[in-house]
């Protein structure tokens, strides 16, 4: 499996938008292609990408992969 490297600056995430106002927003690490690596997700975060990913369409949105800035 190979692994994209981000352009000098660029970093990425992965968002879930919810569908419903009782549900919040998710964004998790990822690569441009919207790769999360989950190895390096805390357990809570490695929960909530799995339960977004499952519930899409009837909580989430489909994911978009957004640029952001590191902190």
């Amino acid at each position: 499996m190979s692994q994209s490297i981000p352009l000098q600056g660029m970093h990425y995430e992965i968002h879930y938008a919810p569908l419903f106002a009782t549900s919040p927003e998710l964004s998790f690490p990822c690569d441009a292609e919207g790769h999360v690596s989950i190895d390096l997700l805390s357990n809570r975060a490695r929960n909530n990408y799995f339960y977004a990913r499952t519930v899409i369409g009837r909580e989430y949105a489909p994911p978009a992969v957004l640029p952001c800035e590191m902190h």
